[in-house]
């Protein structure tokens, strides 16, 4: 009885499953929802909303300067003379408008 050098059906089934198994999960490992690539777009979404958050944040902290300085407890009449002449369009007596 002579032994053919044929590999076995059984093992070169079992490499080939293997194989596919390992390239589908490295494939999965990098594209995939929790991937490399994703995890990249995460962060950078993150940084992206943290500097949103940060500006954000600065406006709300002047926008609550100028209440608390048009409050009636602390009144700048610097401040109240400048939104006065922006809004209402008024002006000193002793002044000259030029257009």
């Amino acid at each position: 009885m002579s032994r053919s050098n044929r590999p076995n059906f059984g093992a070169v089934l079992f490499f080939g499953v293997a194989m596919a198994l390992g390239i589908y999960f490295t494939f999965a490992a990098v594209q995939g929802d929790y991937g490399l690539f994703r995890r990249v777009e995460i962060e950078a979404e993150s940084d992206r909303l943290r500097a949103d958050r940060d500006r954000l944040a600065e406006n709300v902290a002047r926008m609550e300067a100028l209440t608390t300085r048009l409050s009636d407890d602390y009144l700048d009449l610097d401040l109240l003379d400048e939104r006065a002449r922006r809004v209402l369009g008024l002006i000193r007596a002793d002044e000259i408008v030029i257009r």
